[in-house]
Order: C-alpha cells, then structure tokens, then sequence
C-alpha cells in the first residue's frame, strides 16, 4: 500500500472530489461504519463501484479499517475517516490550481444539493424543523478564523458522535468566501 504522505495535494483533492467518494466520506463523517451499512446508506451506487472506491480512499489513507470480523465465511471491515480526513486544509486549497478548487467546490455544492432533494423525497414534514440554512457577514482576517474555527469545534464536539439517545443525524455544511473588495 502507498504511504499516504506521498500523495501530492492534486492528488488528494482529485480523490476526495469524486462524488462517490465524497458521499462515501460524509457518511462516515464522526463513525464507523460496515461495508454493508454503507452498502444500505448508497443503495444506488453498484456494490463493485463502491468497493472500487472504498479501496481508493483507504489507499490514499483518508479511511481506515477499525475492526474486521467473518461473517459468513466473509471478511467483514467496519471502516471510519482515517489520519488524513477528508478536509483540504488551507495549503491544500493553496496548492489547487482554480480549475480543481472550482471542481471541488462544485461537488461540495452539488452532494449538498443531492442531500436536500432527498430530504425533500422523505415527505416528513417534521424534519423541517430540523433545517436550516441562511446566510451573513463576518468580519474577520486569518487569525479571527483560526479562533471561530477553534471555539466553533469546542462547541460541536459534544454532537459530532452518536450519544445513543435517538437524535437524529444532520449534516453541517459551511462555506467561507471573501466577498468582491475583500
């Protein structure tokens, strides 16, 4: 297996821009899943297509296997978000040329939206209660960001895992854009 350190930044963001890798990603966002449960949670992603890209992620150290068990003569993974994650970081997005950036985003955009539109096929009114989404200023340089995004984890920490009490799972999706003069 390739050490995930030798991947170059184009290559990460090349590997988790795929949407079936994305998806793959966010389902596993803060637990651990079998390759069956993400077999349930992607049913229109072919079983072959999704171990295709499951290997890809574990060979570019963005997932890991936490537990491996037989299950009816099989070996069964249960996998989880490896040492790398899945989240570009500053440099990374550096290092992107804008066509990548643009793709990227683009997805980021796009699996939102796939998201929604499947919240809306449920047809469980209540849920709606459970959205949100908006917009607004922030003014801030480098250093106030680093602080939000610090104080912003501290917050989110305590309901980034499952606490067995039937809460529902959310996605919380953000995006930071300089604004036109910024």
């Amino acid at each position: 297996m390739p050490d995930p350190g030798d991947l170059g930044r184009s290559t990460l963001s090349e590997t988790i821009t795929h949407p079936v890798r994305l998806r793959i990603i966010q389902q596993l966002g803060g637990r651990s899943l079998t390759t069956t449960q993400l077999r349930a949670a992607l049913p229109e992603v072919k079983q072959a297509t999704l171990y295709r890209h499951i290997s890809a992620l574990l060979d570019a150290g963005l997932l890991a296997v936490v537990e491996e068990r037989k299950v009816r003569g099989a070996v069964e993974r249960t996998l989880a978000l490896g040492e790398r994650m899945a989240h570009v970081d500053h440099e990374g997005l550096r290092a992107m040329s804008d066509a990548q950036l643009r793709e990227s985003f683009v997805v980021f955009l796009g699996e939102l939206a796939a998201d929604f539109d499947r919240l809306l096929e449920r047809g469980a009114p209540d849920l709606r209660d459970l959205l949100g989404f908006g917009r607004g200023p922030l003014y801030a340089d480098a250093e106030d960001l680093a602080h939000i995004q610090q104080a912003l984890a501290e917050l989110l920490a305590p309901y980034q895992e499952e606490r067995g009490t039937g809460k529902p799972r959310l996605t919380l999706a953000t995006v930071l854009m300089p604004e036109d003069g910024a």
